[in-house]
């Protein structure tokens, strides 16, 4: 049966580039791959002036009914029919992709541990950590390069909703990640860190493994009992 994975982080924490770069480690062949990106609500029917005063770093930008329902296909094992977003135009393009489910379904985005029914349907949680600082460049350079924003719209965003939604509503879904990987330099161990786990999970779908996690007894409440009968040594 399939497995969930999810990852989320701030914008230009380096999800996107994690996550190919660990699919490719272990095998494109056994992974579907989705970003919540293409989940942005359907705005054909606004001026693009007014599609710029959006925010697209808030919850409500996102088709939560649809992501749930075509994720909860995927893990039920069915094609779905995914719409794809286009960053230029600021709303859903003409193009359908059909995605049928493989042995890993990664869902990757900003929001990925948002929305409590989501989490549930994942078998792993992922929180990619990078500083404000780091994910500044990183936006500026993106946004630029490959979505043709002037510095000024890049700023302005940056500031106005992509900083405060990240300290109100991304960072505090940390909370429910099961693993935090911190990707804050040019050179670390993130991918390996990712192909490992990645491929514990792979196991699983596939059979290979049962979940071997070994349950850490250090704070069991029986053992802090004890600590705290102790007298206070000097």
């Amino acid at each position: 049966m399939a497995r969930m994975i999810l990852v989320g982080g701030g914008s230009s924490s380096g999800k996107s580039f994690l996550t190919s770069a660990t699919i490719q480690a272990i095998g494109e062949e056994n992974v579907t791959r989705l970003t919540i990106d293409d989940y942005y609500k359907d705005q054909s029917d606004m001026p693009l002036q007014d599609r710029y005063k959006v925010n697209y770093d808030h919850p409500k930008a996102f088709d939560w009914a649809l992501m749930r329902r075509q994720l909860s296909a995927l893990k039920e094992g069915k094609t779905i029919q995914k719409p794809v977003y286009d960053f230029v135009t600021l709303t859903r393009s003409s193009q359908i992709e059909e995605v049928t489910p493989k042995s890993l379904i990664v869902v990757e985005g900003i929001m990925a541990l948002v929305d409590k029914d989501i989490r549930k349907m994942a078998d792993l949680r992922v929180f990619i950590e990078a500083s404000a600082e780091r994910r500044f460049l990183r936006r500026i350079i993106r946004d630029s390069k490959e979505r043709g924003r002037s510095f000024e719209n890049i700023i302005n965003q940056y500031f106005t909703t992509v900083q405060p939604m990240y300290d109100e509503i991304v960072k505090p879904s940390s909370i429910y990640a099961d693993l935090i990987v911190n990707n804050d330099g040019v050179e670390n161990l993130a991918v390996d860190v990712l192909a490992c786990v990645f491929k514990e999970q792979l196991a699983m779908a596939k059979g290979e493994k049962g979940d071997f996690r070994v349950e850490d007894d250090e704070f069991r409440e029986e053992v802090l009992a004890e600590v705290f009968k102790k007298p206070l040594g000097r």
